[in-house]
């Protein structure tokens, strides 16, 4: 590898450390911490593309909203680091997803992209 393609790896590195650390400061990580308990209680799961999603349907009406704000606050955040970083959303959200996952609480539920769900 070249010694311009490491400096270059190096500084989207450090582009998507700073990123991580905007995504768990203001609103994001309050709407993070608001998932804890249900994804503790496994009502809420996160996913391998980095947005959360409801597991218990019958808690639509009351976890629904949440889940949504959530996702909507993650997608911005994803759309501003894939402009940044000339990556999809998709390929943001799927950085993402490991971190998001480590934050978690224990107890938490993972959507594999296999469609599998396994607990940390």
């Amino acid at each position: 590898m070249s010694r311009r393609n490491l400096f270059s790896n190096a500084w989207r590195g450090l582009a998507m450390a700073l990123a991580v650390l905007f995504l768990l400061s203001g609103n994001a990580w309050a709407e993070g911490r608001a998932l804890d308990a249900p994804r503790a209680a496994g009502t809420v799961g996160e996913r391998y593309d980095g947005f959360a999603e409801l597991r218990d349907q019958t808690q639509a009406a009351t976890l629904g909203a949440l889940v949504a704000q959530a996702n909507s606050a993650r997608r911005k955040i994803y759309a501003d680091q894939a402009a940044q970083q000339k990556l999809t959303i998709d390929q943001v959200g799927r950085i993402y997803a490991p971190q998001i996952l480590q934050a978690a609480p224990a107890g938490t539920w993972f959507h594999q992209e296999s469609g599998a769900w396994v607990q940390k």
